[in-house]
């Protein structure tokens, strides 16, 4: 007879438990993601380092501008130590971006098409299409290219730590 009891017991909790387990799932999930919300914090005030999507796009053409210009000191201040670069023909260290500096002749460049959002206080992510006329290592690389790049903020100041591109058809 006890048995019959318990089976009787384990009945009503199983019955209780359907209400009981989406409360708890509930409860679980909000303490999961309530850190990601409150981590974010508040946005930085006016003049402390905030960046604006004018601000990461000077950046990008002035990377742009040192690297058609050869500066190389100039390109790599821009850049983070460890930027990368994803391309057709691979990716890229900072050391191999500047190495192929060396072998290309950036002509002329256009953006057209800039978008910049900021997922992260400290992180832009910058898309656009850049028209080009340049040759590389003697071949014409002309064209259209999407591309994008990211800027991190590191010790205060905004650097490059990812570029790609891919020519369009």
């Amino acid at each position: 007879m006890r048995f019959g009891k318990r089976s009787t017991d384990a009945w009503r909790v199983n019955k209780q438990m359907p209400m009981k387990k989406p409360f708890i799932l509930c409860c679980i999930t909000l303490l999961a993601i309530a850190p990601v919300y409150l981590s974010q914090g508040k946005p930085a005030k006016e003049g402390k380092s905030v960046a604006n999507e004018s601000t990461i796009t000077d950046l990008e053409k002035s990377a742009w501008e040192a690297y058609k210009n050869k500066q190389a000191d100039a390109f790599k201040a821009l850049m983070s130590k460890e930027y990368y670069g994803v391309y057709a023909e691979g990716m890229k260290t900072l050391d191999a971006e500047l190495a192929d500096m060396a072998k290309t002749d950036l002509h002329d460049y256009s953006f057209s098409d800039i978008k910049v959002v900021f997922p992260h206080p400290k992180m832009a992510v910058m898309t656009y299409k850049a028209k080009v006329q340049a040759t590389a290592d003697g071949k014409d690389i002309s064209g259209t290219y999407n591309s994008g790049s990211v800027w991190v903020q590191q010790g205060g100041k905004w650097v490059g730590a990812f570029h790609s591109e891919a020519k369009t058809q």
